[in-house]
């Protein structure tokens, strides 16, 4: 990692927040509407070290020309960050019939990894492991994606959690509990963007040592700084905007009010800092 600006004057206050790639904890992915190369560059050169894994959502890529698509690929893999379609795209794709073709496509034109959901439509299990075993024998990693788009379906946590070990067992990666864009009336959060606590604590209670292996969709700060206060600094998260990556990695590292406060001296401490000040200068 290149050296920052601040050197080591400042420093993390969250501890054991991990900070250099590649990492297996802590991961950041964000919501990509296939920006273009300029903007990606200049994405890329202030928050790279930050992100994990970019999406380009839902079927956004469809309609990015081929060599723009490829170069923007290359440049997002030149940082250490997977970059992957959608899994809206990925149910679209095995309803037309063209999943294998689909695949294929993908790795061809660079994509390091799929994301495999059944977000908008309802996929056998059976023909949801064969997708996901596809995409891992065409060399490409898979994130897997539990829950459903429609705030009418709801899918108790256990049977998430079910999901969850599942695909596990299968190879993937890192498994995603939706919450789409909005983050409101979906999955852990309720219709206001609030965490449901005890939703959540059904699903880590029932993975036990593979709830690292989670990583929630949480697209407004509230419930990003809620879920690293509940589950520390490298709690994984997505469908995090891409002007919020500084912002969230702040929080994090106990740099921001969310967090910081919780790791503010007291008033005592406080009032010793003049003195502290002054011998200093």
């Amino acid at each position: 990692m290149k050296t920052k600006a601040w050197g080591n004057l400042i420093y993390p206050l969250a501890p054991g927040r991990i900070s250099v790639k590649p990492r297996q904890q802590g991961l950041t992915m964000i919501l990509d509407r296939c920006q273009g190369l300029n903007d990606s560059q200049d994405l890329l050169a202030l928050t790279g070290d930050y992100i994990d894994y970019i999406k380009l959502s839902f079927g956004t890529s469809v309609f990015v020309d081929e060599s723009l698509l490829r170069r923007k690929i290359e440049l997002v893999r030149a940082h250490e960050i997977d970059i992957y379609p959608g899994g809206t795209l990925m149910e679209i794709a095995l309803f037309q019939g063209v999943y294998p073709q689909f695949v294929r496509r993908a790795r061809a034109l660079g994509f390091t990894a799929l994301e495999i959901s059944d977000g908008s439509i309802t996929i056998p299990r059976q023909v949801r492991d064969d997708c996901i075993k596809q995409a891992l024998d065409a060399g490409l990693k898979v994130i897997s994606e539990v829950g459903k788009k429609d705030s009418t379906q709801y899918i108790p946590p256990t049977e998430l959690a079910e999901q969850i070990a599942r695909d596990l067992a299968l190879g993937v990666e890192k498994v995603i509990v939706e919450a789409r864009e909005a983050g409101r009336g979906i999955g852990i959060y309720d219709e206001e963007g609030r965490l449901r606590g005890d939703e959540m604590a059904a699903i880590i209670n029932y993975l036990g040592d593979n709830q690292d292996e989670v990583l929630w969709e949480a697209p407004l700060p509230s419930q990003q700084s809620a879920l690293i206060l509940r589950c520390g600094p490298n709690v994984n998260l997505g469908n995090v905007k891409p002007n919020d990556v500084l912002g969230l990695e702040a929080m994090r590292c106990g740099l921001r009010f969310e967090t910081f406060r919780h790791f503010a001296p007291s008033q005592g401490e406080m009032m010793a800092l003049p003195l502290s000040l002054a011998s200093a200068a």
